[in-house]
């Protein structure tokens, strides 16, 4: 396992990308000062093996801002587990985490989501969301958010899906004269745009919707 230590300073604004495509874990131990800012990028893509993806946050400053953006498309017999460890230890602290996976063949993707906000920590606002998509009936996806709650003045919420593609979308497109395979394509596009749309660099961007595509394809 490789870990990785990041120590954010109070009011720096830093984004972590992470692009997995090992086979070994690795995971990030990140803690956050006062009114610090941390935006994470999570893409797995390219998987040459198994691979499991852990981040471990602490706010231990108030006022500070963490934002988890993620996404992974699996084919194969690919195995993908994240798990994202978020803790609120002091008040005023502010996070948001959306996570997305398209699974296909007999890949198989785990995503933990833990949420906690410590005793202490009043007026919290925190937020999480994993949307999955299975693209074969051999797929599987397993996802538990986890949302811990011991302050009573906060803002907190989650939610997780696992549907497949939308059909009745398909065939309309498909009536417009739009080929099924690239009607599939514009879909799947589409429901990780709000993901790859976070990225700072239109170049970066580009990258990972070429990625997408080359996975789906």
């Amino acid at each position: 396992m490789s870990v990785q230590e990041l120590h954010i300073e109070a009011g720096e604004h830093k984004r972590l990308v992470i692009m997995h495509v090992g086979e070994q874990t690795a995971r990030w131990q990140i803690k956050q000062e006062a009114d610090s800012v941390l935006t994470v990028h999570l893409f797995c893509l390219d998987m040459q093996s198994d691979a499991e993806v852990l981040l471990d946050i602490e706010q231990v400053g108030e006022h500070a801002e963490t934002y988890i953006y993620g996404l992974g498309v699996l084919t194969g017999k690919q195995h993908v587990r994240v798990r994202t460890h978020v803790l609120h230890s002091v008040p005023n602290g502010r996070s948001s985490q959306l996570l997305k996976f398209a699974v296909k063949d007999e890949a198989r993707a785990e995503f933990i989501g833990e949420l906690i906000v410590a005793p202490n920590a009043q007026h919290t606002d925190a937020r999480q969301t994993n949307r999955n998509v299975l693209l074969s009936p051999t797929a599987t996806m397993h996802t538990q958010p986890q949302l811990e709650i011991y302050a009573d003045d906060v803002k907190c919420s989650h939610g997780a899906t696992t549907g497949q593609i939308d059909e009745s979308a398909l065939f309309y497109m498909q009536q417009r004269g739009i080929a099924l395979d690239e009607a599939r394509q514009l879909l799947l596009t589409a429901f990780f745009h709000d993901v790859v749309s976070t990225l700072a660099e239109q170049e970066v961007e580009e990258r990972i919707q070429n990625k997408i595509a080359d996975a789906l394809a």
